[in-house]
């Protein structure tokens, strides 16, 4: 299939941007923009083809040759900023000259705001426009503007938008304490007036906000943690919204903010809001103490068993003597790097919206291919409790819908203490090992599932590994009625396999298979004649259902 081309209309691309252009000078072409760039006196010319040019650090007649230079570096369309008199019409003819079209943009707006928007449009245009498209081709850091003097207000802060976004089904906005975004999620046109006006303004609207004050949304929100609903207001052009305070202890730094789309929120939308408050709150610290708050190297040292857990037990701020839950999650295994990265950053970030709601002091990292929870003290510890049953379960649909491919979770017993954490990772390995592994009939695989549900099944299925692994203990029998099954097309080994699983019970045995009880009775002395084996001798008996079912699975 052919890849779609790259690029959006200008036209498209400009739509919203009213508040920030003074003027738009098209004319009656209808180019296609596949890239914003920022150019500014100290750069040295460069290709420009296909993009839109914003030209900073020049206004007026001090930007005429920045736009010349674009214009032969191919550009579609260049922004400018008048000069002190306001008057643009020198620059329209320089880019009628040129050659190329012309935005002029007001003295008072930021380029910052302007390129973050241009780049979002830009990359929800790439999206709808790719039908194969799964997982986002660049993390939403890369939003950030390249160039002199443009810092990106967000980074890890918009991963957890996006991450906000997909598991309530909305579109979300991070403030701080002064209603300024500091991040947001991806949107295409299902964003309201309130949505565009902030984003463009990098802050709520004043007269909305004396409304939200005037009906105690923000008095609700520094409250505590709960969930606050915003009812629409179509007569404002405003759809419904949830909100939770960001806060560290008493202190508040912030809102998140979820506009509704066409359809209901999710679920799951009002506790997933409050486990990714809490995340953000600690990025919010982090940046603010130039900290590393969530230490995930000292989690990955845990879960690998490379320090000494009491050593890392002050690292991670836990209870050495404290109990804990590690759950496992595994999702496909993307060949390219690129891909594959990117998923697991994802990943991370569900998994840890969900954890953080659950358990405040909720930690998850990757390893390898593999994300893992860690529920420290206060659980239970004999048992898995169902509640962790339910995040769990909601985190894997919301991943496999991402990934569009299954999803699974396997969880080990509680480990007693810190030092248990290494083998409650390795059982929850193991669950998800037997989970993904091949399955002859029914009932299929379950996404999650925990060591006490699949012990049998793990234990049997390391064993016939082991016995992969021993060719020479291998029975004769055993080979001779898988080598003739495929000789003849014939169902000795599965017939044998069926009166085993049936403890002997023929009839039972003849069900599993659909058949009539006298023809597994005449198959099962065939195999007998074959193989010389002893299906009255209980240890013969138990050795060769093994090596039946091992082939089994080889086949």
């Amino acid at each position: 299939m052919d890849r779609p081309v790259p690029g959006i209309p200008l036209k498209q691309l400009l739509e919203g941007t009213d508040g920030v252009l003074a003027g738009q000078h098209l004319g009656t072409a209808a180019p296609v923009v596949v890239g914003v760039a920022i150019l500014d006196p100290d750069d040295e010319p460069r290709d420009h083809h296909g993009e839109l040019v914003l030209i900073i650090g020049a206004r007026g007649r001090e930007s005429l040759p920045l736009l010349r230079a674009a214009a032969r570096g191919g550009a579609v369309a260049v922004a400018v900023k008048p000069g002190p008199s306001g008057a643009a019409d020198e620059l329209v003819s320089a880019g009628i000259e040129a050659g190329v079209m012309l935005l002029v943009v007001r003295p008072q707006a930021r380029w910052d705001q302007l390129v973050m928007l241009l780049r979002e449009r830009l990359d929800v245009h790439e999206l709808e426009s790719d039908p194969d498209h799964r997982i986002h081709p660049s993390p939403p850091g890369a939003l950030a503007p390249p160039g002199a003097g443009l810092d990106h207000p967000g980074g890890d802060l918009f991963a957890l938008a996006e991450a906000t976004a997909l598991v309530t089904g909305g579109i979300v906005s991070i403030e701080d304490a002064g209603s300024r975004v500091l991040a947001y999620s991806r949107s295409a046109d299902e964003v309201d007036e309130l949505r565009r006006l902030s984003i463009l303004g990098w802050r709520g609207p004043e007269g909305y906000l004396a409304m939200l004050r005037e009906w105690g949304v923000f008095d609700r929100l520094r409250a505590g943690e709960q969930v606050v609903r915003v009812e629409e207001h179509p007569e404002l052009g405003i759809r419904a919204r949830l909100a939770v305070g960001v806060r560290a202890g008493s202190r508040y730094l912030g809102t998140i903010w979820v506009q509704q789309r066409a359809e209901p929120f999710a679920v799951q939308a009002e506790d997933a809001l409050v486990g990714a408050a809490r995340l953000v709150a600690a990025e919010i610290l982090r940046r603010r103490s130039g900290a590393n708050t969530s230490h995930p190297d000292a989690l990955v040292d845990l879960l690998t068993g490379r320090v000494n857990t009491d050593l890392l037990a002050g690292r991670l701020g836990l209870d050495p003597a404290g109990s804990a839950v590690v759950i496992g999650f595994a999702g496909p295994v993307e060949p390219d790097v690129a891909a594959r990265e990117l998923y697991r950053e994802q990943a991370r970030d569900v998994v840890s919206l969900y954890a953080t709601a659950y358990h405040r002091a909720a930690m998850v990292a990757v390893v390898d291919d593999r994300v893992y929870a860690v529920l420290p003290s206060g659980v239970a510890q004999d048992r898995v409790d169902a509640s962790v049953l339910t995040w769990v379960r909601q985190a894997v649909a919301v991943l496999a819908t991402r990934a569009g491919a299954q999803v699974r979770a396997g969880i080990g017993l509680p480990a007693r203490s810190l030092a248990g954490v290494l083998e409650a990772r390795s059982e929850a390995d193991r669950v998800l090992d037997a989970l993904a592994r091949p399955r002859v009939g029914p009932p299929p695989a379950p996404a999650v599932a925990t060591i006490t549900e699949l012990r049998a099944e793990v234990l049997l299925a390391e064993t016939l590994d082991l016995l992969a692994q021993r060719p020479e203990l291998s029975h004769p029998g055993v080979r001779a009625l898988v080598e003739h099954d495929l000789a003849h097309g014939g169902e000795l080994v599965s017939s044998v396999l069926a009166h085993l699983d049936a403890l002997g019970d023929v009839r039972a045995g003849a069900a599993a298979l659909h058949v009539h009880p006298n023809t597994l009775r005449y198959r099962l002395r065939r195999a007998r004649e074959l193989s010389g084996i002893d299906l009255d001798d209980p240890r013969e008996r138990l050795a060769c259902h093994l090596q039946l079912l091992l082939a089994n699975r080889r086949r």
